[in-house]
């Protein structure tokens, strides 16, 4: 996995801690959470396009 894509791949994993954390403390909120999922797609679509 090139850099870029390794970058990309550890903010999604961050951004979900800080998410689920945000959630737990503040109660859920279901923007982030959509905006996460949009987030995680690109990681895999970016992870797919470079596997090709």
């Amino acid at each position: 996995m090139p850099g870029s894509t390794r970058t990309m791949a550890w903010l999604t994993v961050g951004g979900l801690v800080a998410v689920t954390a945000y959630t737990v403390v503040l109660g859920s909120n279901g923007w982030l959470w959509f905006t996460w999922v949009l987030l995680g797609l690109a990681t895999i679509g970016a992870v797919v396009a470079k596997g090709t």
